[in-house]
């Protein structure tokens, strides 16, 4: 089990964690210790559980607005498939009748080659 200890408010904190987290556990309460230094800096020292409050609401808030912004990139995802597989089939339709004219198209030259053929043979 890994221990760190970690600085909030001017106040240590003792925590254990799994083998090999310490690095990141210690990086996440500079993170949350930079947001309660912020909001120490905006209200003045109102006490260790009130600025790790407002702190974590600030965290939280963020954390809710990355959380909507997936939501909607997930959205735009989807109906960017969607259009695509529409694309596709369209691409596919087009594909087909091309196909077709292309053999339309064969036919009639093969047409034309035998009727050239058979004038130059009664020639």
């Amino acid at each position: 089990m890994g221990q760190v200890t970690v600085t909030l408010n001017e106040r240590n904190y003792r925590l254990e964690c799994n083998e090999g987290e310490e690095e990141h556990l210690i990086e996440l309460a500079e993170y949350i210790g930079a947001h309660v230094d912020d909001m120490r800096r905006k209200f003045g020292q109102v006490g260790d559980d009130r600025l790790i409050l407002m702190a974590s609401l600030v965290l939280t808030d963020q954390l809710w607005e990355l959380r909507r912004e997936i939501e909607e990139l997930k959205t735009q995802l989807a109906e960017a498939h969607r259009d695509m597989s529409g694309t596709q089939e369209q691409a596919k339709t087009v594909e087909a009748e091309l196909s077709t004219k292309i053999g339309e198209a064969a036919l009639r030259l093969e047409g034309l080659n035998a009727r050239f053929t058979q004038s130059g043979d009664q020639g």
